[in-house]
């Protein structure tokens, strides 16, 4: 064990440059996962300058050295923080003449005079570190209200095509706002000249600003806008200034949707908000098995690697989701919740972003965030993967854990309250099982196959609503959306079908399916293609139809496992069961899913990372109890 701490302590710098030497052999953007602080959890959306600078100090005097090296201003600079103002507000964002938004000066004083950041991009690289924004998707509501001029950056005049001047109301398309920011942003169509002209204007005055790192929200996820991602990324290639690329938020991400933007960004978020629950942190299991098994953690990335992003580390002094309020209260995950959360999140090699107010870190959180083992495994290990072959116990039972089947219900069970629509890539084969069925007097109706037939199940339908529209109305919006239909749940309703919600949600939150007032919003618009696929104009995700489950993440047992850049195996155990559980697996099983090790009984000696227990040999099992909610993690030696 000391041997092990000499070589990871040696030198406090000894971390920050071997990501540093590691950055510049592969001589690219993120080579291991991006790591700093981010304003949001301790802030919300109304961190001034002064409170950032404050933690970015902090970061590099206390971080830096551990790889910490972004510091992040999370959404809404640009809002004026007075009465009325709140995160889907309207009117209250500070916008230049081109309808970009630019930072409040009142909570950004050294912006005035048309700097923008750059001054405090000038001081976060004085204290050697990376400064990063946020940003919403398209083009605000507010310009588009101004109907502002769109700049051309090519002659520093308002784009001109065809003869005339394009503005902000030629490209913002009101129809695709984000669905939960509705009154903050749209998209802007991406087909025209000045659409990408004006996203062009966008990142070039982030990269005058000196910044190095870009969070792109309401683009992933539920809210997937794979053609602004694409033009963004082309434009960033185009600069003269390396800005790392982040996708946000995860929302019902799956790995056949993250492909189709991995290579584009540099990380993307795989989950709803983290917050600091139990529910939060114990869904990130599932779907960082997912994202491991498909092969996307490090994958090819723009100008370097991709990584899938758990989101950020809400511990510490902390604020709420959605508040005006700056921090207030400590972190409600107990201890062994957070050594948790970091051991999945350095297993499965996520971005590390922590969200706490570093004016107030106290040494236990100070202490979880700069584990030198945790930040090896996060930035340098191998194979990581989730681990099957493990058993576990209940101490007070005796009983080992198994599946519980849900016993049969003879009753007919309601498709609608028994289901929900997910989204997915419609290449993914499993979004083909739509069917259209005419009943009576041309009312039609969109069917999932797979429940027609079934003796307890009825069928899950929704059906095509006739809008009920003025003759010019009708003309404009029959011809914009063609062959596209809301839908209903029953037949006769003014309430139709939510592709994705209108708030934002959670990681442990259970997605259900919406319905809301009709209006012609992408959101609501939906198109059955001739292989049986059903997609939504917002995102152009395909819905699927998923059976409701109980909270899957609430209990049982996991493992993940990996492999060090000095031979060692990291072998981790998590219980997520509402009582201490003893986990137990098998020498031999490692070698199922490390190949060519030939592990044999007596050949690795182990010890574990949080206590600091050396378990000497291990013999032909590793058994250790594991209290409720916490985590072990072992370092295994092995000849």
């Amino acid at each position: 064990i000391n041997e092990y701490y000499e070589i990871n302590v040696e030198s406090e710098l000894y971390i920050f440059r071997e990501l540093s030497e590691a950055s510049g052999e592969n001589g690219g953007q993120a080579s291991s996962p991006p790591r700093g602080w981010n304003s949001y959890d301790s802030f919300s959306w109304i961190v001034s300058e002064e409170e950032f600078l404050q933690n970015a100090e902090i970061v590099s005097k206390r971080l830096l050295t551990h790889g910490y090296e972004y510091v992040v201003v999370d959404f809404l600079w640009y809002r004026r923080k007075v009465k009325g103002a709140y995160t889907d507000s309207l009117g209250f964002d500070v916008i230049d003449q081109w309808g970009r938004m630019i930072p409040d000066p009142k909570r950004w004083p050294s912006s005035i005079d048309g700097k923008g950041f750059s001054e405090v991009a000038r001081k976060v690289h004085g204290m050697g570190l990376k400064f990063g924004i946020h940003v919403m998707r398209g083009i605000s509501t507010q310009a588009v209200d101004a109907n502002s001029p769109i700049l051309d950056i090519t002659t520093g005049i308002g784009y001109m095509e065809s003869g005339r001047q394009w503005r902000a109301k030629d490209i913002g398309l009101t129809d695709r706002k984000c669905a939960w920011m509705p009154h903050g942003f749209m998209s802007v169509d991406t087909k025209l000249g000045a659409g990408r002209a004006f996203l062009r204007s966008l990142y070039h005055q982030y990269a005058e600003w000196d910044v190095d790192f870009v969070k792109h929200d309401c683009i992933f996820g539920d809210d997937l806008n794979v053609n602004e991602v694409a033009i963004v990324s082309e434009v960033l290639k185009e600069l003269d200034r390396p800005i790392l690329y982040s996708l946000s938020p995860g929302t019902s991400a799956t790995p056949a949707m993250a492909k189709d933007v991995s290579s584009l960004v540099n990380m993307y978020r795989i989950t709803g908000d983290d917050w600091d629950s139990w529910g939060d942190v114990a869904a990130h299991f599932n779907v960082s098995r997912d994202f491991s098994a498909a092969n996307m953690i490090g994958t090819e990335g723009l100008n370097g690697n991709s990584w899938p992003d758990l989101d950020m580390l809400p511990l510490g002094w902390l604020t709420d989701p959605g508040s005006n309020e700056g921090p207030h209260r400590y972190s409600r995950l107990k201890l062994e919740e957070q050594r948790t959360q970091m051991t999945l999140w350095s297993m499965v090699k996520s971005p590390l972003m922590f969200g706490g107010d570093l004016r107030k870190l106290d040494e236990t959180t100070y202490s979880i965030i700069v584990n030198p083992t945790l930040l090896e495994i996060n930035s340098f290990s191998m194979n990581n993967m989730e681990f099957p072959y493990i058993a576990g116990e209940s101490n007070l039972r005796g009983r080992h854990l198994g599946f519980t089947k849900m016993p049969k219900r003879s009753k007919e069970i309601n498709a609608v309250d028994s289901h929900v629509l997910d989204l997915i890539s419609c290449k993914d084969h499993k979004a083909k099982g739509w069917v259209s069925e005419v009943l009576h007097d041309e009312l039609e109706r969109i069917c999932w196959k797979d429940n027609l037939g079934r003796k307890h199940s009825l069928p899950f339908c929704l059906y095509k609503r006739k809008p009920l529209l003025k003759s010019d109305e009708k003309k404009i919006h029959k011809k914009k959306y063609k062959g596209k239909h809301h839908l209903s749940a029953v037949d006769s309703t003014d309430f139709c079908l939510d592709a994705s919600p209108r708030r934002k949600l959670t990681s442990q939150e259970l997605k259900s399916s919406s319905f809301s007032p009709c209006q012609w919003d992408s959101n609501q618009m939906w198109e059955l293609n001739n292989n049986d696929t059903l997609v939504n104009s917002y995102s152009g995700l395909c819905g699927v139809l998923n059976p409701v489950k109980a909270n899957a993440n609430s209990g049982g047992i996991r493992s993940w496992v990996a492999t060090g850049r000095r031979g060692e195996i990291y072998l981790s155990f998590f219980n997520l069961s509402p009582g201490k559980m003893v986990i137990s697996t098998k020498i031999s099983d490692l070698d199922k899913v490390l190949p060519h090790r030939n592990l044999i009984p007596g050949s690795c000696k182990y010890w574990e990372v949080w206590t600091g227990k050396d378990y000497g040999v291990a013999k032909e099992t590793i058994s250790l109890a594991v209290a409720t909610h916490d985590c072990a993690l072992l370092v295994l030696e092995c000849s």
